[in-house]
């Protein structure tokens, strides 16, 4: 069992998306995350779905995406190097000032930004990639145990212009 990635290119139709993780759920498969935003083409929607599967399961998933009538195009993006990217927002709450000093150090350290902070609570927003973030959400944890929200909105993924598989 791996972690994977497949990007689709679907029309962007009312129902496409139900249908697509229709197929995921008719299957007992199981996302990880699915985001979809409309392309420079208004009648087609991409999306990137994020899954952990076995080989056979994979290849399984692929086909059957394939042979749906509204996907237009399915790209496995173990085969090609991406930039993939995360957005997640996490608040700590219940902070001293101590505290809310040392979150603005751990935001800078992983590239992450206060968005917003009170006296007592601090909003950061990270953009990276999942596992820059499992990272952070590890450490605020650790730091800040049972007063942080956490919310991720799943990775999104493009194709690398000229940098080989395997060096993102």
């Amino acid at each position: 069992m791996k972690k994977r990635w497949i990007c689709l290119f679907v029309e962007n139709e009312t129902g496409v998306l139900a249908r697509i993780s229709g197929i995921f759920s008719g299957k007992s498969y199981n996302l990880d995350s699915l985001t979809v935003g409309i392309t420079e083409d208004k009648t087609i929607s991409r999306m990137t779905i994020s899954l952990t599967s076995d080989d056979k399961t994979f290849e399984q998933i692929k086909k059957q995406l394939g042979r749906s009538v509204e996907v237009i195009k399915v790209v496995d993006f173990a085969d090609i190097a991406v930039h993939m990217k995360e957005l997640m927002f996490v608040r700590v709450n219940h902070c001293s000032d101590r505290e809310v000093d040392e979150i603005f150090k751990i935001s800078k350290t992983f590239h992450a930004s206060v968005i917003d902070y009170s006296p007592a609570t601090v909003l950061i927003e990270s953009i990276q990639t999942e596992n820059r973030n499992n990272a952070l959400i590890f450490l605020l944890e650790k730091c800040y145990a049972n007063r942080i929200e956490i919310v991720r909105g799943g990775s999104v993924a493009i194709e690398a212009l000229s940098i080989p598989k395997g060096t993102l």
